[in-house]
């Protein structure tokens, strides 16, 4: 751990009851258009960038139009699978396309706002063998005086759309008694942070939530693990902490502004978020693992120290 990593733990030391966290990293899904549809990365070229992969499985990863989603979509499509990118707003299955032909590979996008019925019920038209829940958001500010508009959007997307999706493909897997569910959730979802309580709570309930699937579906024959992301650099940490200036005024709110300011301040302080491509580079090696390993896999190591030091504080903490 650098220097300046382990100043800015320091600094959220001294901010919460004694623990620590640092928020997960999503590709940022929020309310979009409601139809459905499907675009193909070589769609122009009318030819097959697969890389010849004989146990190659056929993924699908929501929230995948940036962030860990988009890296970890072209990364299982360069391994030769089967990758079905969902996107929230069609502007984004450019963005993927891109990416892709620039990455050799090709990538089936689809239309995903998570949120829409219609577009949950056509992305389960789809037969595959794995489901990655990769789409999130995040909203920030004191608890005591959030507008519950952004609280209930949070656990919506993080949360409840997660399960809904999830219920469609569960169905699939049990009759044909196989197939993998995969959570993104996060270190969030293990200990708490200063001002980022709607992203706590739909995390902390999508843990409940996967432990129950996982209970309930391993002897139905279908495996289900959550991913657990530390601070990666992919801007959406940088992003969820500006969600508070669309509300808070420290003429108005009775919450003090310092504390806030210094978390937007020590989440973008120099070295406090690791490079993305190491979590990538296990989601890509965890998805579509069929041998058997843990069923909550977090990173950076650290973060696992953190987590667990966390929680056990929490049984020491008094009032």
């Amino acid at each position: 751990m650098n220097e300046d990593r382990r100043k800015a733990i320091k600094n959220i030391a001294g901010l919460t009851a004694g623990t620590v966290l640092v928020p997960s990293v999503m590709a940022q899904s929020t309310v979009g258009m409601k139809t459905a549809g499907v675009a193909t990365a070589s769609q122009e070229k009318g030819t097959s960038n697969r890389p010849s992969n004989p146990n190659a499985q056929t993924i699908l990863i929501t929230g995948a139009g940036s962030g860990l989603g988009l890296g970890t979509a072209l990364g299982l499509a360069q391994q030769g699978h089967n990758v079905i990118a969902s996107v929230e707003i069609w502007s984004q299955s450019t963005t993927v396309q891109k990416e892709a032909k620039k990455a050799g590979v090709d990538i089936e996008v689809i239309k995903l706002d998570v949120l829409s019925k219609d577009d949950r019920d056509y992305a389960a038209s789809f037969d595959i063998d794995i489901l990655v829940n990769n789409a999130g958001i995040g909203a920030t500010g004191p608890i005591a005086e959030m507008p519950m508009h952004y609280f209930r959007q949070v656990m919506e997307v993080n949360t409840f759309a997660a399960i809904e999706l999830t219920q469609l493909f569960a169905k699939k897997f049990v009759e044909k008694k196989a197939g993998k569910i995969v959570f993104l959730s996060s270190i969030a979802g293990l200990t708490t942070f200063p001002f980022l309580a709607p992203y706590h709570a739909s995390k902390f309930a999508l843990e409940a939530a996967a432990q129950c699937f996982h209970t309930e579906l391993t002897p139905l024959g279908v495996r289900v693990c959550t991913i657990n992301p530390g601070p990666y650099d992919t801007g959406f940490n940088d992003r969820m902490y500006d969600v508070v200036d669309q509300w808070y005024d420290p003429n108005v709110n009775f919450t003090p502004e310092k504390p806030i300011r210094d978390m937007q301040q020590t989440m973008a302080s120099p070295g406090f978020q690791f490079d993305p491509k190491e979590m990538i580079d296990m989601m890509v090696k965890i998805i579509p693992m069929k041998e058997k390993h843990k069923f909550r896999i977090m990173l950076p190591e650290d973060s696992v120290v953190m987590s667990k030091e966390g929680q056990k504080k929490m049984w020491e903490m008094d009032v």
